[in-house]
C-alpha cells in the first residue's frame, strides 16, 4: 500500500480550494466502480464527497466495504459521501459533518437532500441549484438572526423540499413564496440577508473531512474491520464491470456482430460506409495498445459526459433507455467511452496528416466535385453582396440565435455546451473560425433562399 489519497469531489468543492486543505489526488464525482477502481491502485485513503445520483449507477456499498477490507480507510462528508457513510458508519466509514450527522441520526433520509444540477467538467461542475441541506441551513440562520420567524422557516423548507432538486434555488423559492401569503416583510429581509448570509453547509462539511484526513492520516496504520467479506455473485460482476478503464480495449468474441445485424446493415447499402468507419477505429485501437496509452478518470468522465450531452442523454433515464436499445451493458459503455478518447487523440495527433488526405478521400468517394462546385458558388455569391466575412449585425442575429439556427435547424443536433472545445474537435482553429464559417452558411442560405424566389 502507497501514501497516495483519492478524494472524488465535484460541485460541493472546488478542486483549487480542496487541494489548499489536503494533498491528494482528485477525481470527477463517483460513480459505481470507481471507488474499486481507485482501490486497485492501493491507496492509503480514499474521501468520497461528490457522486452521482442520477445519469450513472451510483456508488456501490460493496465497494466501500471492499475497500475497507483491503485496509483501505474510506471517508465521507457532504453529499453523495454523507450517505454512504451514515449507511456505512457501522461497518467502520468514517463519516464527517453536520449533513453526515444529521442522516445518520435519521432527521434526514431522501437523497435529494443533498443533490444538485450542476455544469460539466469542463465548466467546473459549478452548482446550478441549490441543495436542500444548505437552504435549511440557511433559514436557520435567518431565524438565528431573527430576520424571519419559525413558522416562516417551516413554511420556505416545506416549499423548498416540494420543488424537484434541479429547480431548487432560492430564486425559486421566494417567488412561490410571494404567493403562499408569507408576510411581505419577512420576505424582503430574507432577500437582502441572503448575499452574505447563505450558509454553506456541504462545502463546510467538505473542508472538515479534508482537515480530518490531514490530521489522521499520517499516523494510521492500514484499516481494520470487523467483518468478513463476502465475495458474492452479484459483487463478481460489479467488480468484472469496473475493470480498470486505463487501457485500449481488446474486443471480445461477444462482441462480434450478430449475424441479422449484420445483414440489415448490407441490405441497407450502409455497409462500406460503417466498414470504412470500424476500420479507422481498428487501427487507432491497434496504435493505442502498440504505444500502451492510457486514459485518466477524468478525461473519460469528460468525455461520457460530453458523448451524452451530444445525444441528448441529459437525465439517467434517457441513458440507460439509450443503452438497452444499443445492446450495450454499463461494461461496454465505458469501452466505448475509452474508444472514443482515443479517437479524439488520434484526430488530434493525426490532424496535418489526415488533412493532405482528404482531397484524395473525397475523389474517391465522389464527393469533392459537389464540395468545390458549392464552395465556388458560396463564394461568388458572398463576394457579390460584400460578405465574405459577415458579421452578427449583418444577419440581425445574437450568438445564441445563430448557434441554434446553425445546431438545431441545420445539423439537427444540440447547441455544444462549449463552442470552442467543439470546433477544435471537429476540425476548426478555434470558436472564432466556426463562428465566421457559421455567419457565412447564413448569409449564403439567406441570399440562395431569395434568389430561388
Amino acid at each position: 500500500m502507497n501514501v497516495a489519497i483519492y478524494v472524488f469531489v465535484g460541485p460541493t468543492f472546488p478542486v483549487a480550494e480542496a487541494r489548499a486543505e489536503l494533498d491528494a489526488i482528485y477525481l470527477p464525482p463517483a460513480a459505481q466502480g470507481d471507488v474499486y477502481r481507485a482501490c486497485l491502485n492501493e491507496p492509503q485513503a480514499i474521501g468520497i464527497i461528490d457522486g452521482y445520483f442520477e445519469r450513472v449507477p451510483s456508488i456501490w456499498h460493496k465497494e466501500i466495504l471492499w475497500a475497507m477490507a483491503q485496509g483501505i480507510h474510506v471517508y465521507g462528508s457532504a453529499s453523495m459521501g454523507a450517505l454512504r457513510a451514515a449507511e456505512l458508519h457501522p461497518f467502520g466509514m468514517e463519516g464527517v459533518g453536520a449533513i453526515f450527522e444529521a442522516f445518520q441520526r435519521g432527521e434526514l433520509e431522501d437523497d435529494d437532500e443533498v443533490a444538485v444540477v450542476h455544469a460539466s467538467a469542463e465548466d467546473g461542475y459549478r452548482p446550478l441549484s441549490d441543495a436542500m441541506v444548505n437552504i435549511r441551513a440557511t433559514l436557520a440562520k435567518a431565524v438565528a438572526q431573527g430576520v424571519i420567524s419559525a413558522d416562516s422557516q417551516g413554511a420556505l423548507e416545506r416549499m423548498a423540499k416540494s420543488l424537484h432538486y434541479v429547480e431548487r434555488s432560492y430564486g425559486v423559492l421566494l417567488a412561490q413564496a410571494s404567493g403562499w401569503g408569507l408576510p411581505s416583510s419577512e420576505l424582503d429581509a430574507l432577500r437582502a440577508f441572503l448575499p452574505e448570509g447563505k450558509v454553506d453547509q456541504k462545502r463546510a462539511d467538505a473542508r472538515a473531512m479534508l482537515r480530518l484526513m490531514r490530521e489522521q492520516l499520517p499516523r494510521q496504520g492500514p484499516k481494520r474491520i470487523d467483518y468478513a467479506f463476502a465475495h458474492t455473485d452479484a459483487w463478481e460482476q460489479v467488480r468484472k464491470q469496473a475493470t480498470p478503464r486505463g487501457a485500449a480495449p481488446v474486443r471480445r468474441e461477444r462482441d462480434a456482430m450478430s449475424a441479422p445485424v449484420l445483414e440489415e446493415l448490407r441490405v441497407a447499402g450502409a455497409f462500406d460506409s460503417a466498414r470504412t468507419g470500424a476500420f479507422v477505429r481498428a487501427l487507432v485501437l491497434a496504435e493505442a495498445r502498440r504505444q500502451g496509452r492510457s486514459v485518466d478518470p477524468r478525461t473519460l468522465q469528460a468525455e461520457a459526459e460530453a458523448f451524452r450531452r451530444e445525444r441528448g442523454l441529459l437525465e439517467a433515464r434517457a441513458t440507460e433507455e439509450w443503452m438497452r436499445a444499443q445492446k450495450l451493458s454499463v461494461e461496454g459503455f465505458w469501452e466505448l467511452m475509452l474508444e472514443e478518447v482515443l479517437l479524439r487523440w488520434a484526430y488530434q495527433t493525426l490532424a496535418p496528416a489526415l488533412t493532405s488526405c482528404l482531397p484524395s478521400h473525397l475523389r474517391a468517394s465522389g464527393d469533392y466535385a459537389a464540395l468545390a462546385e458549392r464552395a465556388e458558388r458560396k463564394q461568388r455569391i458572398l463576394d457579390e453582396r460584400g460578405l465574405c466575412s459577415p458579421s452578427l449585425e449583418d444577419t440581425g442575429l445574437t450568438e445564441d440565435l445563430l448557434c441554434r439556427w446553425y445546431f438545431s435547424e441545420r445539423l439537427g443536433q444540440p447547441v455544444p455546451s462549449n463552442l470552442d472545445d467543439h470546433a477544435r474537435a471537429i476540425g476548426w482553429a478555434d470558436a472564432s473560425a466556426l463562428r465566421r464559417a457559421m455567419l457565412r452558411e447564413y448569409c449564403y442560405q439567406k441570399l440562395s433562399q431569395c434568389a430561388g424566389g
